[in-house]
């Protein structure tokens, strides 16, 4: 087999969204850093976050209030410690955002905030109407290629974590480009690939969402925590045919309502904050009127205002709706939840560090526990961005900084790399070096992961959803379990990414099946209560071991 040379870089960023980039900002003033990005350098979950990030900035707002909804909104089991990291240090992360170019709306010459779900004050900052994610991610990107010790790889899946004596010394990659298996050497490597919503056979979550940098840490052997707490945003586009395309909700925050197929409201009677109730809360309410009358969904009316309004708050959404012959000013919006966003993840300390030495997490790929059972909408950008920033601060504390100006090329040692516990898909290419790994091999594997994940998708969405009992979910642990899936002869992210759906599948069915209670978005119907006693605590779960709350 040919061998090509190996990366040496001080920092390996896995993942380009708000997570990613902030982190490699950070690394990138004292050391090299290699980003990589399974696709383009901009698709991620950041590029599609509509409605905006939270951060106590105007003036009838205060920072312990902010704490105060997050908490809240956790359904007891935030991580409070960090809560308070996040709501004091998210101010002054936002005005360097602003101060490297970031345009957020303004009403005048003073930022606009809008007001969402669980929120006490307006305090969502939002820009180009709909979106916010898509401007931080420009600007962010704009800053990090202004470091000319950053280097950028697009289309390169990261299948493999390498260990040596129980630390993460690097990674191997698939480049879709030339067809090749490389390794790249790191004195750290930072996780920051998103969620795993297409694990789930509704989700507003882009394709890329895979979980690959959960499974892999796992695979690793890092402990995972949380990972049962999945939200459903209650209004994905529910139109036959096209994508579950998310209806952020801001748009209840500017006094949209919901109403069931018989046009009549129904949120009131679920929550006294109505439209605007916690998002567990609305998703269910959402489910039981669609069973209730029968229907497929419910409407979103935002018929109180007019086309004028929406089409400039709006533009994204306004636009996406008319392509499906829809106008946001006149008519009732389908809509119905859709697997959102992951609360669990690789489970870190505050600075980003994982349970692995060398391994760090940050992100919808880490779990801090600041989001608890349920996530405060638009938390999840403002995550990002100081969760990111202080884990590029703290692995340059643990690295004692960068050493090396730019990356650079060695020639590969086969023992310079050791297979992950129990990753046995990447065993055979455990050593450093480069082999043709795409091609027709990566299309026959592409072919043959469609019946698998549709049987993954199958019994995900049938029991691990909105609603849970454990009868359903002991089942799908067990089909999860026998679930054969082939081993092709030659690595392709197609085949990488079924493993790793396959795996985050079963670990959550597991988890909530362990988690005998309803809390925030986790509920089951055979335990419909909390139990503070036995589960006001975090699951975690690491190879080879069972499911534990502490």
């Amino acid at each position: 087999m040919a061998q090509s040379p190996s990366l040496e870089v001080d920092f390996a960023v896995v993942g380009s969204g708000i997570a990613g980039l902030r982190a490699a900002v950070e690394l990138g003033q004292a050391g090299s850093v290699l980003v990589l990005a399974k696709s383009e350098l901009t698709e991620s979950a950041t590029e599609y976050a509509q409605g905006g990030i939270a951060a106590a900035l105007s003036d009838d707002d205060e920072v312990s209030l902010h704490e105060l909804d997050t908490i809240q909104a956790g359904d007891g089991l935030c991580n409070k410690e960090a809560v308070r990291v996040l709501v004091e240090e998210g101010p002054r992360f936002i005005q360097e955002l602003i101060d490297w170019g970031t345009q957020f709306d303004r009403a005048g010459t003073r930022l606009a905030f809008t007001r969402e779900g669980a929120h006490s004050r307006s305090r969502v900052l939002h820009a180009q109407g709909d979106s916010t994610g898509r401007e931080i991610g420009r600007a962010l990107l704009a800053r990090a290629r202004m470091l000319t010790s950053i280097q950028f790889q697009p289309h390169a899946f990261t299948i493999r974590l390498a260990t040596e004596g129980g630390r993460v010394t690097g990674l191997e990659y698939l480049d879709e480009g030339s067809h090749e298996q490389r390794t790249v050497r790191a004195r750290a490597v930072l996780l920051a690939t998103g969620g795993l919503g297409q694990v789930f056979p509704e989700t507003t979550n882009p394709g890329v969402a895979t979980g690959d940098g959960m499974a892999i840490a796992y695979e690793a052997g890092a402990t995972l925590s949380d990972l049962e707490f999945v939200q459903f945003h209650p209004t994905a586009l529910a139109v036959k045919g096209a994508p579950h395309f998310l209806l952020s909700e801001a748009l209840r925050g500017e006094g949209g309502v919901l109403r069931n197929v018989d046009t009549q409201r129904f949120m009131k009677h679920h929550h006294e904050a109505g439209e605007l109730a916690p998002r567990d809360v609305v998703a269910r309410a959402i489910v039981a009127e669609i069973q209730r009358t029968g229907a497929d969904f419910v409407y979103l009316d935002m018929t109180k205002h007019g086309a004028a309004f929406l089409e400039k708050r709006f533009p994204r959404i306004y636009a996406t709706c008319q392509s499906f012959g829809l106008d946001l000013a006149t008519d009732l919006i389908p809509v119905r939840p859709a697997a959102h966003y992951s609360m669990g993840g690789v489970r870190t300390d505050l600075h980003g560090r994982t349970t692995l030495a060398g391994l760090y997490a940050a992100g919808e790929t880490a779990c801090t526990g600041v989001h608890g059972a349920n996530r405060l909408a638009s938390n999840s950008l403002l995550e990002g961005l100081v969760y990111g920033a202080r884990a590029g601060q703290a692995i340059l504390r643990d690295a004692g900084g960068g050493r090396k100006g730019a990356v650079t090329q060695t020639r590969s040692k086969a023992a310079s790399a050791t297979s992950a516990p129990g990753s046995g898909r990447t065993r055979a290419a455990a050593h450093v070096s480069a082999s043709h790994v795409s091609g027709p091999a990566g299309a026959a594997a592409a072919v043959a992961a469609v019946p698998a994940l549709e049987e993954i998708r199958h019994w995900v969405g049938k029991t691990v959803g909105i609603l849970r009992n454990g009868k359903e979910l002991a089942r799908t642990v067990e089909k999860l379990t026998a679930l054969e899936i082939p081993r092709p002869s030659e690595p392709s992210r197609a085949a990488c990414e079924l493993q790793n759906l396959r795996t985050l599948a079963l670990l959550i069915a597991q988890l909530a099946l362990a988690r005998e209670e309803s809390r925030g978005s986790h509920y089951r119907s055979d335990f419909p209560y909390h139990d503070d006693e036995k589960f006001q605590k975090h699951s975690h779960i690491a190879p080879g071991r069972a499911p534990a709350f502490e």
